[in-house]
């Protein structure tokens, strides 16, 4: 009789890869909801608790890839333990923290401690793919999605519980418990293979990690990300560094004998490149909506912390149904164009909001964005998993983040620039027209791109 662990999927895996990879958005759906009461606390502005947002995908945006290319080498295991260890930290430095400028130090600590959780989920798959023999990651790559969408559920509303019962600082306080369960798992659970693809005895060690170019590329990364943060003229060295940095990075990765991101293999990849670019431009408007649509229900609204983060539930069901409906589907086309017009219906109806708005009408808007919600991460997801190299899935996997991470860094410096002092409704109409733009041209991208059919072909 053949044994079910060497049949199928090992689902003893399934607990640390769910953990690890809602560890971000578990803290990025917190935070949405106590923006305000931090604020108030601090005596700190909408355009300063912003960087409570930021510094965390600035940190995941840089670390993810580089996590992601080092989870490649050695495996999944090593990784994981050490970033979900730094989550405890961070959980401890925030909830003591005395000021804002610690507060987003403890962030940015968040932000690589939760960067190894979704690269390791996405190693897993490919090694039991490669172990079992059986290439059918569809329902595991569903369970994925719908975890993360679960747990966003539960982001919103355990904020405003957490607000309501101990203040803002036990928001923070959450992730030490959260990282001690994840490293158990870590321990007792994922396999201690030296790693899921390429082995470091192929050559020397500074060459597979390739230092200089991982270097290179931070610069280039931060660079552009504290560009777009804060975009004004008086900063444009920030982007002609950015530029400079990214000329260097192209040559030092062209020339590398093992290079961080082989921009040959990138470069030839068109259909990946797409989809890194149709990530950037759709977590824009998941982004603005997460962080301007709350603030605006606190601020504008009139809404408390608990009944914004109430008025957030009905996306997240919503598209956990959808998931759930549309996960073993291997087509991508279609689930891309409802969810970019899925997007642009939504920005047409925040249009229309305004402070004496019925509640009822606050519940729509989430309805009609949980759709997209549920569709495109799910199929960017999948996109990148039959487009990456396999054996750069991993890092693949970590770049998909960094893309979306720069699209939060677009969001959160628009929604910033929308509100100003107070997120009033006329910001967040302004924020809403900015969206409906990044949704038309969300929709365009995926029209044209006519390599979405090899995916559902793969």
């Amino acid at each position: 009789m053949t044994d079910q662990k060497t049949a199928g999927f090992d689902r003893r895996l399934l607990p640390p890869m769910m953990l690890g990879s809602i560890l971000n958005p578990i803290n990025s759906t917190i935070i949405a909801v106590t923006l305000v009461p931090i604020g108030d606390a601090l005596g700190a502005p909408p355009a300063q608790t912003a960087w409570l947002v930021s510094a965390l995908y600035l940190a995941t945006a840089l670390g993810q890839p580089v996590v992601g290319r080092l989870i490649d080498i050695f495996g999944p295991r090593r990784l994981f333990l050490v970033s979900t260890s730094l989550v405890g930290v961070a959980g401890v430095v925030g909830t003591l923290a005395p000021n804002l400028g610690v507060l987003i130090g403890s962030r940015v600590l968040l932000g690589f401690g939760t960067c190894a959780g979704y690269p390791a989920a996405m190693a897993l798959v490919r090694s039991e793919a490669r172990r079992t023999g059986r290439d059918s990651p569809g329902a595991v790559l569903t369970a994925l999605a719908v975890a993360n969408q679960t747990i966003a559920v539960i982001g919103p509303l355990l904020g405003g519980l957490l607000v309501g019962l101990g203040g803002w600082r036990a928001t923070f306080a959450v992730n030490v418990p959260l990282a001690v369960v994840a490293v158990l798992l870590g321990l007792f659970r994922l396999p201690k293979e030296a790693g899921t693809g390429e082995s470091p005895e192929r050559g020397r060690l500074a060459d597979q990690l390739d230092l200089p170019g991982m270097g290179l590329f931070a610069v280039m990364l931060v660079s552009l990300l504290l560009f777009l943060m804060n975009l004004h003229l008086r900063d444009w060295y920030l982007l002609l560094l950015a530029v400079a940095a990214s000329v260097v990075f192209a040559v030092r990765e062209l020339r590398a004998p093992t290079p961080f991101i082989d921009l040959r293999v990138l470069g030839g990849n068109t259909p990946l490149l797409i989809t890194y670019g149709r990530a950037l431009v759709a977590y824009i408007v998941a982004y603005c909506f997460l962080y301007g649509f709350t603030q605006w229900t606190e601020d504008g609204f009139g809404l408390s912390p608990f009944h914004a983060g109430l008025v957030q539930i009905p996306m997240f069901l919503v598209a956990i149904g959808v998931s759930i409906l549309t996960g073993r589907r291997k087509g991508v086309r279609g689930k891309l164009l409802v969810g970019a017009l899925g997007q642009i219906a939504a920005c047409v109806v925040m249009l229309t909001l305004a402070g004496d708005s019925p509640v009822w009408m606050l519940a729509l808007v989430a309805v009609i964005f949980g759709i997209p919600q549920g569709l495109n991460s799910l199929a960017l997801q999948n996109s990148v998993y039959f487009q990456a190299d396999p054996e750069r899935t991993a890092s693949s996997a970590g770049l998909l983040r960094t893309f979306a991470y720069i699209g939060s860094m677009v969001a959160s410096s628009t929604t910033a620039a929308s509100f100003g002092a107070r997120a009033d409704t006329g910001g967040m109409h302004h924020l809403a027209w900015i969206m409906l733009g990044a949704g038309v041209l969300y929709l365009l991208a995926t029209v044209f791109d006519r390599t979405l059919g090899h995916v559902a072909r793969t």
